[in-house]
């Protein structure tokens, strides 16, 4: 079995080809910049209207490259899709001096930028450049969405979600998507439209990007020995963390990395472990929230990754950096593939 995992995080979009006839350490690996960094850099190339077109997809820098673009004296037009990239509601799209686009104007002298989160042509033409097989059996892609309702802040929305899903412990690996896929993870839902309009007739496996690293980090060689632990992935923008316990999360919180402090995440990590952490205290914080159903026997050890994973190193927990297969830069590859190896 062939199986291609695609995580796209802020900074980089890492990937991994796994063949389960071999050892996952002799994947085939890439690490890669993110999208909206790639096209943010394609903007600044540019010397004209821009016209954008595709899916949603995580907007980065993307929304400041557009600010700046028209500070230059050059329109920005988009297709309403892809618009949604910006905010959900496309009146205040258009309040910052986005065009959306009109079907019945032409566009012909634009500059055209096809916006998403995954390119699978051109991934596909760097592989073959490498005499390497585009064929796969599931094809497996992490991003993270808060999801849109047009009644709730996507802060709130995220993390009604998360509790939604978690009232038992649960595995990890039951974060994944298929079929069955909510139609209010629209970040999720354009991935899903990239593969099937690429002809791609298999339902890819489609996960948030930190549970996808949750998962993995389970199946680093460190914490495979233990029973409760705390695993935590500590990104650019957002800290997620779960309790774990016989293989099953038993709580979890989420918040903005840059709000966090050695002393803080100390105090909350402990506090998720004993199950007293309350949703309250996390989101007067300024964070997502936290849920948890039990308390954990005791923190055995914190697993932790992420680009900001540093933060660890000023509390006084004992600590391991995640590296499933062998690789800090693959926890949530890792996470994917065993997920779709479960599904």
């Amino acid at each position: 079995m062939r199986i291609l995992a695609i995580d796209v995080g802020t900074g980089t979009q890492d990937m991994m080809i796994y063949d389960t006839e071999k050892e996952l350490e002799n994947s085939i690996k890439l690490v890669l910049p993110s999208p909206h960094l790639y096209i943010s850099q394609q903007m600044r190339e540019i010397e004209n209207d821009i016209y954008f077109k595709g899916e949603i997809m995580g907007g980065g820098k993307i929304k400041k490259s557009i600010m700046e673009h028209m500070e230059k004296g050059y329109k920005v037009v988009m297709e309403p899709v892809c618009a949604r990239t910006i905010r959900d509601d496309l009146n205040q799209v258009k309040a910052i001096g986005i065009e959306i686009a009109d079907d019945s104007k032409e566009y012909k002298d634009y500059t055209k930028i096809t916006m998403g989160d995954i390119n699978i042509r051109k991934l596909s033409e760097f592989l073959l450049g490498y005499d390497l097989e585009f064929d796969f059996d599931k094809i497996a892609i992490a991003v993270q969405d808060h999801g849109y309702n047009e009644n709730m802040g996507d802060r709130d929305f995220r993390f009604e979600k998360i509790r939604e899903k978690i009232t038992e412990p649960i595995s990890p690996l039951e974060f994944g998507f298929t079929d069955d896929l909510p139609e209010y993870f629209t970040r999720m839902q354009a991935v899903k439209r990239i593969i099937e309009k690429e002809g791609i007739e298999d339902t890819p496996l489609i996960m948030d990007t930190k549970f996808a690293s949750i998962a993995g980090m389970c199946f680093d060689e460190v914490a495979k020995k233990l029973n409760s632990f705390i695993v935590i992935d500590i990104g650019n923008g957002h800290t997620t963390a779960a309790s774990i316990e016989n293989g099953k999360i038993q709580g979890v919180f989420e918040h903005h990395t840059s709000s966090l402090s050695g002393e803080s995440l100390e105090r909350y990590i402990k506090r998720l472990a004993t199950a007293e952490i309350t949703h309250e205290e996390v989101h007067e914080d300024h964070g997502h929230g936290a849920h948890v159903l039990n308390p954990i026997s005791e923190i055995e050890k914190v697993i932790v990754s992420g680009p900001k994973r540093e933060l660890i190193e000023k509390t006084n927990l004992d600590w391991h950096h995640a590296a499933p297969g062998g690789d800090v830069m693959m926890t949530g590859t890792v996470g994917l593939i065993k997920t779709a190896m479960e599904r």
